[in-house]
Parts: structure tokens; sequence; C-alpha cells
């Protein structure tokens, strides 16, 4: 530990100051005059102006997705995509996506236990980023095993596969509050299942004094399931990175009112900025 009056190590070295903005968001499928949400989810991400965005519950359906159609308009032509059978229509997919600015350089698709993932690393103009896609299929209050079950085996997978010098994000819908024993493993508030690797989480780094509640009973679609207000969707950033890459800036809320006089969604939006 260093005494008084010592300068203290560089440890990060010279702190990176540019950013690249991630966005993560439920869209909620086809459920619900889901067109007219569409549209309503276009103009909010076209207005946020994101780098990469991870969309949870996005549709496909033969030759046509949520991924093509918003990438016609946000300039993100870059996407990967994984699903399974869709509950409100059988005739299509419900899953993943992550969507870019810039080329994606590989791609997979994962299962573990109750948790879906959509990796993509994308090639970046300073470097790559690692970018995990995911939702959390056990949702209901009493599953909280079943979620860290499948947290730890997705951060066991991500640590073989990571890369410390590069931007690592987990992104998306964990059904989970900050204070679950899940997502206190991600954070390093509870005992980290891969040692070595822990998570800056981007809502309670940038915006601390905020609740962040992207299940909200001001949302009407989310009002009818009578659950209380919650932080469930989340930005996840490894740390510590050299410059301090992948460090949240900044943090906000999207989807909260409105577009074309529809609610785009029964979730918000995440949004950070993060030192890239």
């Amino acid at each position: 530990m260093a005494s008084d009056g010592d300068i203290p190590p560089g440890f990060y070295g010279p702190l990176i100051e540019t950013t690249a903005r991630v966005v993560t968001w439920n869209v909620w499928g086809l459920y619900d005059a889901w067109e007219r949400r569409e549209q309503a989810i276009a103009t909010t991400l076209a207005q946020a102006d994101p780098d990469i965005v991870v969309l949870c519950e996005a549709w496909a359906k033969e030759s046509d997705s949520q991924c093509a159609r918003l990438a016609r308009t946000l300039g993100l032509p870059h996407h990967a995509f994984s699903g399974v059978p869709a509950q409100e229509d059988d005739a299509a997919l419900s899953g993943v996506a992550v969507m870019s600015r810039w080329p994606i350089t590989d791609r997979a698709s994962q299962t573990f236990g109750d948790l879906r993932a959509q990796y993509a690393e994308v090639g970046g103009p300073r470097g790559p980023i690692q970018v995990y896609g995911v939702v959390m299929d056990a949702w209901w209050f009493d599953e909280s095993q079943a979620r860290q079950d499948a947290v730890r085996a997705l951060l066991a997978h991500v640590r073989q596969r990571q890369d410390d010098r590069v931007p690592l994000v987990i992104a998306g819908d964990f059904n989970a509050d900050p204070d679950s024993d899940e997502i206190r493993m991600l954070t390093g508030r509870a005992a980290v299942p891969s040692p070595g690797l822990s998570f800056y989480d981007a809502w309670a780094t940038a915006q601390p004094d905020l609740s962040g509640y992207t299940w909200s009973n001001a949302n009407s679609f989310a009002r009818q399931l009578l659950w209380p207000e919650r932080r469930i969707d989340y930005i996840f950033t490894a740390a510590p990175r050299r410059g301090g890459a992948g460090h949240p800036r900044d943090a906000t809320l999207l989807g909260t009112h409105p577009a074309h006089g529809i609610q785009p969604s029964d979730h918000y939006a995440v949004q950070a900025d993060l030192r890239y």
C-alpha cells in the first residue's frame, strides 16, 4: 500500500478517453402490436446512435428478422443471431442478437443451463471487443438457483475464451436484481466462480445514486405482471484492462417514454458509454 505522499502507481497506464456506445434491450419479440413497437424501437435506437446493440427476445422468421429490419435504418449492418422457437408464434424464432457498426469477425451461440448466449467478436477501429449477448430463461423469483448455476457455467466459459488485453462485455436480460447472488457473483460482491474474472456493472458504476429500473410499473406493458420495480437488464464489462478499456463512463435508460404513440417494449433499455 502506498504511504502518505506517494503517487499511486500507474496501474492502468494512460487512460483511454474515447468511448464506444453499447445498448442492451429486451424488445419483447412479436407480442402486442409488435410492428408499431418495432417502429418505436427503431426511432429510439436511432436517436441514441449506438455502436453495438444487444437485443433480447429479438425475432427471426423465414427470410426476415428484426436484425435485418433495424440494420437498414440504424447503420448497424453487422449482426449475429441465435434463437429458439418463439412462444408467441410457432413459425418464428426468439433469441439474442448482437448488432454492430463494425464487422463481426467471430461468432458462436451457446447455452448454459437456463441462459442462452450469442457471442460476437467485433473488429472495431481501435481493436477487437468481445461481446456476449445473453438472456436468462429462468425468470420467476424462486429460480435463483438455476440462474446461479447458469452464471457459473457462463463465466467458466468466458474465462477460458477471454483476451484480457481487450474490452469484454456481457449484456442482456438476467431476470435478477443487483443484490441477488447470481449478480453479486459477477461483480465480486460474492465469491466469484471463476477467480481472476470480475465485472463492472455499468449502471452501478456510472449512476450509483439512481435506481435504473428496467422493469417499471410506469410501463403499462410491465405493470400487468404485478412485479415490483426491478433492475434486471445489465451491461457488464470485465476489469481490469490496460488503459481502463471497457470502464463505464456514462449510463442512461432508453425507451422510457412512448414513441409513435406506443411504449417500445415491456423492458427499458440500458445504454453505456465504455472506454474504448
